[in-house]
Parts: C-alpha cells; structure tokens; sequence
C-alpha cells in the first residue's frame, strides 16, 4: 500500500495553492465577508473557473479537468488550504459534485452537451434543490411533485434551501412522481433558471459559509421537458444517492486544507506567543491540543483519501468509506475550529484573524450532506447492524 503522492499530483497541488493564494488573496489575518457582504462576483467565479474546481472531475471532452475522485479531492483540498475565504469554495463544490456529476452521468447527451461546458467555464452557476420545510435528511418523502404532461412534468412545491440558489442559472432538483413507490417514486430533473412558474426567494441570512448564498426556490406548474429529466423516471433517489458519494468524499476536501492552514497558524502562534514567561508551546495541555488538532486532520485525510480511491475503482464498499470519511473529516473540522479558537484566546473573537469565521464554516459541517447520526446509520447498515 502506497501512501506517497506522485509527483504530477504533488505538482498539481502545490501549482493550485499558490495560484489560489493569488486569485483569493487573505486581507488581515484570514478575514473572511461579513454577513452584510455581498454573494461572489461573476469575475470571483470566473477565477474558481481558471484554477480548474468548477469541472476538476468532468471529463476534458466535456470541458473540464478530466481527473478521477483522488485527484479531484487533492484539487479542492489545496484550494482550501489556500483560500480563507470557505464559502466561495463550498459553493464550487456543490455547484460540481451535487450538479454537475450528475448532469454527466444521468442527463441526455444533448443536454450534457450544452450545459456542462458552460458550467466548467464559469458561464453558468448550478444549484442543487433537494431540501424541504418538512424533508431534510428523509429524501424518500418528497412533498415537491411532478405531474406528467405531453412532453414533459410539470413540478409543483417548494425547496426551502439551495445553496447558490440567488445567483444560480441551473438547479438540479428531485420531486415525487408516484407517492406509493416511496423512494423508487422520486425522480430527478435540470430546470433553467427562466423557466416559466419558477421563482427564486431572498438570499438566507446565514451563520457561516457565507460567500455561498443560499435561497428557497419554489416552483409552480413548472414545466420540465423531457430532455432534463436526468435518468428514467423514478430513478431519483439513486442519482441524488450518486451525487452525495462525490460531495461527501470530494468537498469535505475543503475542509481538510482548512484544518492544515488552522494547524500552521495555531503551531506559529503557540511557538511565538508567551506567557508566564514561556512559550505557550511549553505548556503541555496547550501542546496537547496541537497534537490532537493533527491527529483529527490525518485520520480524516487517510479515510477521506481511501473514499476517494474507493470511487476511482468502483469498488462496491465506497459509500461504507464515504460515510465514514465524511463523519471523520466534518466531526474533526468542528473541534479543531473550537481548538484554534481556544488556542488564540480572545484574539480570535476577532474578525480580522479569521478563526471565528473558521468556527462559523465548520459548524454546519455535521448537518449538510447528510448529517452525522444519518452517516452513522449508514455506517451501521453497512456493517450489517
């Protein structure tokens, strides 16, 4: 078993972090927007774009960067070891992983064609609509509906939260076409933004992630031609099963090259800072801390990497090795954040050393992308409890 990094993807990650350094330069400290801050900006889009994470694991000949699960995950963890700024990031995530992997896999060919290479690009934002007032972890009870028509479905109901949902021009989203099939009656669909009956709600005012905008989107007798339904009907609750092995194991990603940058300003700060006239390092419960700040970021890198090789090779035990990764790796993102913050003291309630904001875009790690008591039911599952 090899755990040594080629060179093209020590290359590949070292040429992403310094390019993502330059496109999303820190201001003091690691600040990040304010609530009142505006969304990204098109150009700021445009430059997530240049550095390859809007379609890192979308085919070359679909426009993107051709890379596999690995190296797609080796991609957004050094954007996040090199960008404060974690909500931009999430937000590319989601836009390629909740829809952009399933647009490539499941759409028609037409469609695939004409909306991927826009989305690689930067010309178009996806949002992925999925969650409910009343449906959040349970996706089998879908209370959006979609009605057979000539030529098409006709959606009714509302999506309570969707991520990139104010500027998005895609949203792949799930409704139910037959409430007795339960979770083999829900399936999945593309719908343009200019589509007839669908409108979107005001930007969610949000703890955290907050380059990342978030809105509810309702649909009214929205029709959907049959060449956006993504598979067949009713095979929904598999694509959007799909869609969550890439976001849970590739996006976490993210959060991996947060706690590495974390770890460096928490073993620079404790090495120069004294008190009672010695390092702060000396002190052995402030070392402690360090250690297991690094022990979280290893472990979940290990099982993170293994979900990731998992899915390169289809082996029939990846969503066991997700689920695990993505427990590990949120669950780790949250203490560590809480460390970092104990560690800098009152300095970082400050805004401009970006260790709350760390604290806010962690927290809500455990609940998206399924939360931890559902990884830890699927885990059981698949351990045959």
């Amino acid at each position: 078993m090899d755990f040594t990094l080629s060179g093209q993807q020590r290359d590949r990650c070292a040429s992403v972090l310094a390019r993502t350094q330059t496109a999303f330069p820190a201001g003091p400290g690691d600040h990040q927007p304010t609530a009142s801050a505006s969304a990204y900006t098109r150009a700021e889009w445009s430059r997530l774009a240049d550095l390859g994470l809007l379609g890192a694991s979308v085919p070359t000949a679909e426009g993107g960067g051709g890379l596999g699960a690995l190296d797609t995950a080796l991609v957004f963890e050094s954007a996040g070891r090199g960008c404060a700024d974690t909500g931009i990031l999430f937000a590319a995530a989601a836009h390629l992983f909740s829809c952009g992997m399933p647009i490539l896999d499941f759409a028609p060919p037409d469609t695939r064609k004409r909306l991927l290479p826009r989305m690689c690009s930067g010309e178009l934002i996806a949002g992925n609509a999925m969650t409910e007032p009343e449906s959040g972890s349970d996706v089998a009870r879908l209370t959006v509906t979609a009605r057979r028509v000539a030529d098409g479905f006709l959606l009714s109901g509302t999506k309570s939260f969707v991520s990139n949902g104010p500027v998005a021009d895609v949203f792949v989203t799930y409704a139910t076409t037959d409430p007795q099939a339960g979770h083999l009656g829900v399936t999945a669909f593309v719908v343009e933004r200019g589509a007839p009956g669908l409108a979107v709600g005001q930007p969610l005012d949000k703890m955290g992630l907050l380059s990342c905008p978030a809105a509810a989107v309702t649909f009214d007798d929205c029709f959907v031609p049959d060449e956006q339904v993504l598979g067949a009907p009713g095979q929904g609750g598999a694509i959007f099963q799909h869609s969550m092995r890439w976001e849970r194991s590739c996006l976490f990603a993210v959060y991996l090259g947060v706690q590495q940058r974390l770890l460096d300003r928490c073993v620079e700060h404790v090495r120069q800072r004294r008190q009672s006239g010695k390092r702060l390092a000396e002190f052995q419960s402030v070392s402690n801390r360090v250690v297991d700040m690094k022990l979280r970021l290893e472990s979940g890198r290990l099982l993170l990497y293994r979900a990731c090789d998992a899915l390169d090779r289809d082996d029939p035990d990846a969503s066991l090795w997700v689920s695990l990764s993505k427990l590990a790796v949120s669950e780790a993102a949250v203490a560590s954040s809480l460390d970092a913050m104990q560690l800098f003291g009152g300095r970082g309630c400050l805004r401009e050393e970006g260790i709350e904001a760390a604290v806010r875009d962690a927290l809500p790690t455990t609940v998206f992308s399924g939360t931890s008591e559902i990884q830890r039911q699927l885990i059981a599952r698949s351990i045959g409890l």
